[in-house]
This record gives structure tokens, sequence and C-alpha cells, in this order.
């Protein structure tokens, strides 16, 4: 048996393509491994936000064609770099164990605090919203790249900081980078963040991703995905979804368009119930 990996080329892209063949190794050391990795939309266009060129699509688009051609068997992404709403023909069928959910401060090389002179780096609105509140008066500007693109830029004193999701730079081994941690109280965190995803074609039988399969994160992401995609949030948009589960109890805080949150609990096994009620409960309360 061969199977075939899609992913994009950045080196965390393949850290974490790879991370899900070393489960299907795990599970089958027979299965034989191909990886495919491809330049999407969204790594081409590094001159423009994401909500001015087409979303979070652009950095599916090609992977998408891939696995709806044959091309690849399955396709791994960062969960919180998908679109709320997927191809019906490409089903998610996995998620991993849920890595560092928070958000990262990274402060130039050799640089121990921030200057207020400069803006902060940062790729989303949802980062933007809440970094005023935590730094008043320092503005916020866009950055694009990848993670060693970033970094440089910001090494090169285009910015204060930067904000970057921690998972990404701890699977990089650039945990040495962060400055600080925002806790999910200062910093809500995307939807899915932290969290690894794998598609395949519509009715692909994929008993070979059980040891990479988690219950928790699956039951996290599906309530938060549902808070999301309810309130029609996106890469233009600010709204952002974080859940934690104990024992059957699921707990999700949901923040919406102005950077109000709102909680609710529940039962795990009704996750995404959860997700689109509490969306219910902040458009009837705008």
């Amino acid at each position: 048996m061969k199977l075939r990996v899609g992913s994009r080329e950045s080196v965390l892209a393949v850290w974490q393509a790879e991370a899900v063949m070393g489960a299907i190794r795990a599970w089958d050391a027979s299965i034989e491994l191909e990886l495919v990795t491809m330049k999407t939309t969204g790594d081409k266009i590094l001159d423009r936000t994401l909500d001015k060129v087409g979303g979070k699509g652009l950095f599916v688009k090609e992977l998408d064609a891939a696995l709806l051609e044959g091309r690849v068997d399955l396709t791994v992404h960062s969960c919180k770099d998908l679109p709320m709403e997927t191809d019906p023909r490409l089903p998610l069928v996995a998620f991993s164990r849920r890595g560092d959910p928070r958000d990262a401060l990274v402060l130039p090389a050799g640089i121990d605090a921030l200057d207020a002179g400069r803006p902060i780096g940062c790729a989303s609105r949802r980062r933007a919203l809440q970094l005023k509140r935590l730094f008043p008066g320092v503005e916020s500007a866009p950055v694009r790249g990848n993670v060693q693109t970033r970094l440089r830029k910001l090494d090169e004193g285009q910015y204060s900081a930067l904000v970057l999701a921690a998972a990404g730079l701890r699977r990089l081994g650039l945990e040495g980078r962060i400055s600080r941690c925002f806790t999910p109280e200062e910093m809500l965190p995307a939807a899915g963040q932290g969290i690894l995803a794998v598609q395949a074609r519509a009715g692909t039988d994929t008993p070979w991703l059980d040891g990479f399969r988690d219950a928790d994160a699956t039951d996290c992401l599906l309530a938060e995905r549902a808070f999301v995609r309810a309130l029609d949030g996106g890469c233009s948009s600010p709204v952002a979804a974080f859940a934690t589960v104990e024992g059957e109890i699921l707990t999700l805080t949901g923040m919406d368009e102005c950077g109000r949150r709102v909680r609710a609990a529940g039962p795990r096994a009704e996750a995404e119930r959860l997700g689109a009620e509490l969306a219910g409960q902040v458009r009837r309360e705008n």
C-alpha cells in the first residue's frame, strides 16, 4: 500500500506532514509513504493581506485540486488556516492532539523590551483587535510570509515585535524566540489553533490514522468551528473561539466582531450544537 501525502512546501508545513506520516508508520510500518509538496496561491501572494486576495482558501486551493484529481491521497493542514466551509467531497477525517494553543509575543533578537514607536506585526484582525487592549497606543501592522520570513523582517527592524502561534514556533524548535505567551484570557486563540487536520476524499477508509486521532481535540475543534462558522467568521473577521474539555463537559469561549466574549458549557457529545447555540446568543445580543 502506498499513500501520497500533500503539503505546502514551507518548513512548518513539512514538519506537520511528517508528523502525520510518522503516526501512519507507527500504525503500519509496511505502508509506503511519499511526501508531495506544493506552493499554494496564499504562499505566493505576500504583498497583500489575506482578506484582500481571497481568504484562507488560498492556502488549500492547490492541495484540494491535487486531492480531487488523485495526485495525492491525503493532505495535512494547520486547522487555524482552514476555511470554515470545506468541500463535501474532501472531508476532514482526523485531528491531532492539540499542541500549545496560545499566541506568543516575539521580540527582535537580542532585545528584551517592546519599542512602542514601531508596530507589532500580526497577520490577523483577531490578534490586532486584542493587541489594542494589551498594548494601548502601540500600532499593529500586517506581516505575511512563513515563520522564517517574518522573523527576518522582525530582526531587520521593520517591527517592534511579532505575534505568532506558539505551537508553530515550538514545532520548528524556535521556542527560544518566545518572549512571552499570552494566556487565552489575554488573547483568545484562533479556532483550531495548535491542532493538525488531515483531509481525504469522501468515502476513503482511514484506519491508518487511528493512532493520530485525538478525541479531546476533535470535540474542541467541532465546537470552535461551529461558533465561527455560524457568525460568518474568517480571515477578514476577528471572530474567534477556544474550547477545553474536562471529563464529559466542554467549555467554549467565543469572541465576536467587537471583541466581546461569551462562554457556555455543555456535554462534549453535543460540541457542534453548543458552538452554534453560543453564536446564536451573540447574534441575539448584538
